[in-house]
């Protein structure tokens, strides 16, 4: 099994080779299968970060492999320039699975966000009547929908927008989980769209109060501005639920989709909305050369699949209630709570003895479980949701044991 590539050598092209904008953990995967990985010298690890939720369905499922390849072997690409024969069937199964009218995919969740914002703001001048170029977008604090000029434009995370300006104007900024800070922002008539993430998952896994999103949406609705619901990382089942909205039961006027959409075997995103919203779009005014390909297509059908299939969305919520109510079980002072959904999930580590979440992994990741820090002191925890039971409760002993052995 194991590569020709030793890890060492690996890390070090890496770093000769690649720009620096990444700090992995030092650890250099090779295969992968379910919900284990595997490095370049063979040892075996349980994958606790699911690469940020796109692999939900598990490394190389075989019903995503085989659409994979299948389509593989017949077509690839044609472009937008002409139609191809499996684009349809895919925005049928997608638009029914989902509830909509209309999709329009792209394919990183970046991309998807910056169309969304694309559509409300099309949508603000075309159906609501705002002045031309006065459109602004609420958003939340801690945010984190991409890389982006304009998605940094609205980032409070200084290593995200700190060096890049100037900046793309037309944002507000509210607290998370602040309904009375997002009823005052909406007062102002030239208000398009509220971007929220339903569970900000980069930020900590932070779960906003029950009823939140309702209050929110109902609030957007009473000043006929549009509820966008980023659920790109916790959209797909991951919290327990298909999407993260339907914990309390809000129908995005626009969703994102993305990471999951392919099972993690290609860059797949979406955008859903009704014919109002969508149709804002002429020809022309928006696409993307690899949007929409056959092949893309084929995988997110069987991606989909997958997750009605295997019920991975009742799987989710089922361990998710094991992993938080054991995590909590765990007698040491290093942790200092835990908090999340379905199986995503955050512990956030009290520093001890100077070893911070950062040693924490490290341990982990010598006891065969990897998971990364966020923010310095906060661990996301987040399997494939093909994680078995039995695998899950052998994975939160080594998460148990690198803990205690602080």
């Amino acid at each position: 099994m194991a590569s020709k590539i030793t890890s060492k050598t690996a890390m070090e092209l890496e770093d000769k080779y690649g720009a620096h904008n990444y700090h992995p953990l030092p650890v250099v995967l090779a295969k992968g299968l379910g919900a284990l990985v595997w490095d370049a010298e063979g040892k075996e690890y349980y994958d606790f970060l699911s690469a940020y939720s796109a692999v939900n369905q598990g490394h190389c499922h075989p019903k995503i492999i085989s659409a994979l390849k299948e389509q593989a072997e017949i077509l690839t690409l044609t472009s937008r320039a002409f139609y191809n024969n499996v684009l349809g069937e895919y925005e049928q199964y997608i638009t029914e699975y989902f509830g909509y009218d209309k999709v329009l995919p792209m394919n990183t969740g970046a991309e998807a966000d910056e169309t969304a914002l694309k559509l409300a703001r099309k949508w603000a001048y075309e159906k609501k009547g705002i002045p031309e170029n006065q459109a602004k977008i609420i958003v939340c604090a801690n945010n984190f929908h991409g890389r982006t000029i304009t998605i940094i434009s609205m980032s409070t995370d200084p290593d995200a927008y700190k060096g890049f300006g100037p900046f793309t104007p037309g944002f507000i900024t509210v607290p998370y989980n602040n309904l009375d800070a997002l009823k005052r922002e909406l007062e102002d008539p030239n208000v398009a769209a509220f971007l929220v993430e339903p569970i900000q998952g980069e930020a900590g896994v932070f779960v906003p109060d029950e009823g939140f999103l309702k209050n929110a949406y109902d609030a957007c609705k009473a000043k006929n501005v549009l509820f966008i619901a980023d659920e790109v990382q916790t959209g797909i089942a991951r919290t327990g639920k298909l999407l993260a909205c339907d914990h309390e039961g809000v129908k995005p006027d626009i969703l994102i989709l993305g990471k999951a959409l392919s099972g993690g075997v290609l860059p797949v995103s979406a955008v859903l909305a009704n014919d109002d919203i969508m149709l804002v779009i002429k020809p022309g005014e928006h696409g993307s050369t690899f949007g929409g390909n056959p092949l893309a297509a084929k995988v997110a059908i069987a991606a989909l699949e997958v997750v009605k299939n295997e019920k991975l969305a009742e799987r989710a919520e089922y361990l998710g209630q094991i992993f938080r109510t054991a995590i909590r079980s765990i007698d040491s002072d290093m942790i200092e709570s835990v908090r999340g959904k379905g199986l995503l999930n955050a512990v956030i580590i009290n520093p001890k003895n100077g070893k911070e979440a950062w040693d924490v992994c490290l341990k982990m990741a010598e006891n065969g479980v990897l998971a990364k820090p966020t923010h310095g002191h906060i661990i996301r925890f987040a399997p494939p949701l093909v994680i078995s039971e039995e695998q899950l409760r052998d994975a939160i002993e080594r998460i148990k044991k690198s803990i205690l052995s602080f």
